[in-house]
């Protein structure tokens, strides 16, 4: 990088470094009111006698509901994030990896690490990019899911 980086040393010792573990357990209603905010009638996700026929224990969450049932938690668990040296912030945009479908009764672990820090010039000037990822998986050790959340600053 230029000399004139808004990356510092500190920053870029901050990758890879994986945030303390958090651990909360998936409950019904949530899921529930989680499937009505997106509208999705699924009755995987209401029905606990419908899933079970499906393979199921319980009803399952719909896709990307774990990332934003744990966010509250997960703003706890990045410690580690880089304070960026510019004002205004961007959410860059998610992806995620699903595994395995997550039921009501598991217990999900999660931790968050900074995995790619970029600089780019844009429009308005020099953009700081972070990636995060974080990885959930439940009581079984099994990966249920990973996102990866791009926060730029400017």
């Amino acid at each position: 990088m230029a000399e004139d980086s808004v990356i510092t040393e500190e920053m870029r010792s901050m990758i890879d470094v994986e945030s303390d573990e958090t651990v909360y357990e998936i409950e019904k209603e949530p899921i529930r009111r989680w499937a009505d905010a997106i509208g999705d009638p699924n009755p995987l996700y209401r029905n606990e006698e419908y899933a079970k026929k499906k393979r199921y224990r319980s009803i399952i969450g719909p896709p990307a509901f774990v990332d934003q049932y744990s966010f509250p938690v997960k703003l706890g668990q990045r410690q580690a994030r880089i304070i960026s040296p510019f004002t205004r912030k961007l959410n860059g945009g998610d992806e995620y990896e699903f595994f395995i479908p997550v039921q009501a009764g598991d217990t999900v672990t999660s931790t968050t690490k900074l995995v790619e820090l970029l600089e780019r010039e844009g429009r308005l000037g020099k953009m700081l990019i972070q990636i995060y990822e974080t990885t959930y998986k439940n009581q079984n050790g099994e990966a249920v899911v990973k996102s990866r959340n791009t926060d730029i600053s400017y």
